[in-house]
């Protein structure tokens, strides 16, 4: 007897079966689709590439403001290898369902100019209109107008993923921490040269760059993970209202820790410290808690919906031991890549990617979240497993165990 998700995936196997054809081999099915145009959703944005895209924004805000020429080098130079750190336990965090590398592009450039953009226009005009032209940023500008300023431009970025087709890349928790955590650090990237570049001296460099770099580098991300925490309780929503209430406590709370860090220093370094003892760093253990949890989440997510695609030909019982593994999936790309070369492994990680977003769309269903176009958004992930399949079929073929490697039988 199968079970309602098992009769689902069936009714879409079978819908897709006028455009289809199945040789079966064993226990393996093969469709024979041609692979579909839709390009494959994998990490592997080079964090050279992110980072390059912008330090055009960046060298110009910085020659227009810095004072030292040394503390503008050395501020690009620590700023890019601190932050790079932290993308680096970004790309950590989303290996079970790796995000699309040009969204990610689009978090970090946004933090890094957009968001830097609307910051200093608005900051400026605000603090104008409090305090009056010529006067000093003072207590109120930086620890009140500046984060409900600057949270409100970076967690923009995030209410824009939750818009169109954007809508189908935040499945976790865990997606919105990466797209925040993103977002964050560009504009946390091109701030701190901002600052160290301002500094009179070297010396005076130095400091701040220590004090921005070496004790707080995940300040910004942290803030933004509330907003993050926002939009997925957002998501989980039905009515407007209820959307527009998480989204707003979510932001809240982001502008509540901005405020505290910035009003925290302003007050002395003894305050400073004491705020980053006895709230920040328990809030930053919090986070990373929570953040470990939902990746731990995703995994049962996907191993959860494997059963159900076994069942209906969509993969095999050994191609789910591995795709429910990172370690797995490693070795089955590894051993593609053995004896098939890099088109073997690259057809691998496609179906591997596949499967997992065909997993994230059925468990929305499940939840109770599958309207109309969630359910012809799973009939499109349907036929691309199978598309996917297709173009796998003689590297999966092998790692199912069957003995005749199809990559070289065609050799002389």
């Amino acid at each position: 007897m199968h079970t309602g998700t098992e009769r689902a995936y069936s009714t879409e196997v079978n819908r897709a079966k006028p455009d289809l054809t199945a040789a079966t081999l064993g226990l393996v099915y093969y469709a024979t689709v041609p692979p579909l145009p839709r390009p494959v959703r994998k990490v592997g944005a080079p964090l050279a590439a992110i980072v390059a895209m912008g330090t055009v924004a960046g060298l110009i805000l910085i020659l227009l403001t810095a004072v030292s020429p040394a503390g503008a080098l050395l501020g690009f130079c620590l700023s890019t290898v601190a932050m790079a750190g932290v993308l680096l336990c970004y790309l950590w965090l989303d290996r079970w369902e790796p995000e699309p590398p040009r969204l990610l592009v689009m978090a970090f450039l946004w933090g890094a100019s957009v968001a830097v953009l609307l910051s200093v226009i608005f900051e400026h005009v605000i603090h104008k209109a409090i305090s009056g032209a010529g006067q000093e940023p003072g207590f109120t500008t930086m620890a009140i107008v500046a984060p409900v300023v600057e949270e409100a431009a970076k967690g923009l970025f995030l209410v824009m993923m939750m818009t169109g087709r954007r809508r189908n890349e935040l499945n976790t928790l865990t997606d919105c921490l990466v797209y925040a955590g993103f977002t964050a650090v560009g504009f946390a990237w091109l701030e701190n040269i901002f600052y160290i570049a301002g500094g009179e001296n070297l010396p005076t460099s130095l400091a701040t760059a220590a004090m921005r770099l070496v004790i707080g580098p995940f300040a910004h991300p942290l803030f933004t993970t509330m907003t993050a925490i926002g939009v997925y309780f957002a998501l989980k929503q039905r009515s407007a209202g209820a959307k527009a209430g998480a989204l707003l406590l979510g932001y809240l709370a982001a502008v509540l820790m901005h405020a505290l860090w910035n009003g925290s220093a302003l007050m002395g370094s003894k305050t400073y410290l004491g705020v980053y003892v006895v709230w920040m760093m328990p809030v930053f253990a919090l986070a990373i808690t929570l953040a470990v949890m939902s990746r731990r989440r995703e995994s049962r997510i996907i191993a959860g919906k494997l059963p159900a695609m076994i069942s209906t030909g969509l993969m095999t019982p050994a191609e789910a031991t591995w795709v429910s593994s990172l370690p797995g999936r490693k070795s089955a790309v590894r051993a593609a890549r053995q004896f098939g070369g890099r088109p073997a492994a690259s057809s691998v990680k496609r179906f591997i990617t596949q499967v997992v977003e065909l997993a994230y769309v059925r468990d929305r269903i499940d939840r109770g979240f599958g309207d109309e176009r969630v359910f012809a958004l799973q009939n499109e992930e349907v036929h691309d497993v199978m598309a996917a399949r297709a173009a796998a079929a003689p590297a999966l073929h092998r790692l199912n165990g069957f003995p005749v490697n199809p990559y070289n039988a065609a050799r002389p």
